[in-house]
């Protein structure tokens, strides 16, 4: 498969560990320089800017976790005027607040070069139809792949999320190369064209792109063999960039980084040392090139390896394995990122709603489903039936307003939840996802 950027994406390590330091050393002054939350908390570690004089030097800088750009909302992390910003995005946050990222003109540029290499990391190329499925809106999918396939020069279908019918007839009708997706989405695009009757496996559709939720490899075989498709794993997070750090290629043996714009680390996210390649740890992320909210030594909680070797694709850049779980309790639901926190911040506010819950994840088909076990108030299973739904209504819209996404609601009785004698358990996540 050709390579959208050879000269970059085949560098040297040699010339690539010079180019990350020199980048590593800007960030980190113009952070220092730029903002408060970084000069405070590099003071406070006793490091500063000039003391950055090898990459191994960037283990003298604190990490930072979302808890801070949680604390900085909306705008605490900004490093350049307001008229700088030329677009900002947003997840969700722990406490119904989100992760704010704001962008310069610069940092989209960088970030659509990063969607555009993982675009060729799965055989796209600007001769290519391209239908993003991912949703356009705050969350970064959408507009990411989108500028992606914009800069390889390729053609894109802006689809957005749902209509799954019409999804289907746009593969079709326009001859689509290449989808973007969860992979759970791209599950029910194969169930809905097998009962529709379309064979997308005797389409031009070749590559699926998907990202956003964890999979499995029974899953990227599942999606192959229904679609006629290679399956990619595209990783990004809003706090970097968005989709586009790095994706898989055709060798399917790891997720090629972008590491002239992303120096990252594995460590024990105990000790917080790091760990050799090859041996599993908790990825942290610096980006060296984001001027509009600057990422230094960012905690992901994902942990992931590193692949050793060369890739038989050619590419250069260091491979991460395919996730295997979090150090953290946030879920991933349908893109969606979930906490505990999160729930616990809508259901304190409900009255009549004790502070004892459960959140239940499993996987139905091809889809997560979120169920919400709550304890409330005796007098609600003494009241009518119609108090009761009530409650549960109310429960759900707000859920989805504040956590954005749909749970099923069931209210228990007090006491009915298990009680443990240390940390309370507050999830119970059946998916198989290894």
């Amino acid at each position: 498969m050709p390579i959208f950027n050879p000269a970059v994406e085949t560098m040297s390590r040699e010339d690539l560990n010079a180019l990350q330091l020199a980048r590593l050393q800007d960030i980190v002054r113009f952070a220092f320089e730029r903002v408060p939350f970084y000069r405070e908390r590099m003071q406070a570690a006793g490091v500063s800017p000039d003391d950055i004089k090898s990459l191994d030097d960037v283990r003298r800088l604190p990490f930072m976790e979302k808890p801070d750009f949680r604390a900085q909302y909306p705008f605490g992390m900004l490093a350049v005027p307001r008229d700088e910003v030329v677009r900002i995005h947003a997840s969700s946050g722990t406490t119904g607040k989100a992760t704010v990222a704001a962008y310069t003109a610069g940092d989209l540029e960088m970030w659509a070069e990063c969607a555009a290499r993982a675009l060729g990391c799965a055989g796209m190329t600007r001769s290519d139809t391209i239908q993003v499925a991912y949703g356009y809106g705050l969350f970064t999918g959408g507009l990411g792949m989108h500028d992606g396939a914009t800069r390889m020069g390729a053609a894109v279908v802006p689809a957005s999320t749902g209509g799954t019918e019409k999804q289907i007839g746009l593969l079709v009708d326009f001859g689509v190369n290449g989808i973007c997706c969860t992979p759970s989405y791209a599950l029910q695009i194969a169930e809905v064209a097998e009962q529709m009757g379309v064979d997308l496996r005797k389409q031009p559709l070749r590559s699926a792109i998907c990202g956003a939720e964890p999979w499995t490899e029974a899953m990227r075989a599942n999606i192959e063999s229904r679609l006629g498709v290679q399956a990619f794993d595209i990783y990004g997070l809003t706090e970097a960039c968005g989709p586009g750090v790095g994706c898989s290629c055709e060798a399917h043996d790891g997720i090629h980084l972008c590491e002239d714009f992303f120096l990252v680390e594995l460590i024990d996210p105990d000790t917080g040392e790091p760990v050799p390649d090859g041996e599993r740890g908790e990825l942290i992320v610096t980006a060296l090139s984001k001027r509009g909210m600057p990422l230094v030594r960012y905690r992901t909680h994902d942990l992931t390896r590193v692949v050793p070797g060369p890739c038989s694709c050619g590419r250069t850049h260091k491979r991460i394995a395919r996730f295997t779980g979090r150090t953290d309790d946030m879920l991933i639901i349908r893109g969606i990122n979930v906490f505990p926190s999160q729930v616990e911040d809508v259901l304190v506010r409900i009255d009549g709603v004790l502070p004892q819950y459960l959140l239940v994840v499993e996987r139905t088909g091809n889809l997560d489903t979120l169920e919400i076990k709550v304890e409330v108030e005796d007098r609600f299973f003494s009241d009518t039936v119609r108090a009761l739904e009530n409650l549960r209504g109310r429960i759900a819209h707000q859920i989805k307003s504040i956590v954005n996404v749909n749970a099923k609601i069931t209210l228990v009785e007090p006491g009915s939840l298990a009680r443990t004698l240390g940390k309370a358990k507050r999830v119970d996540d059946r998916r198989k996802l290894v």
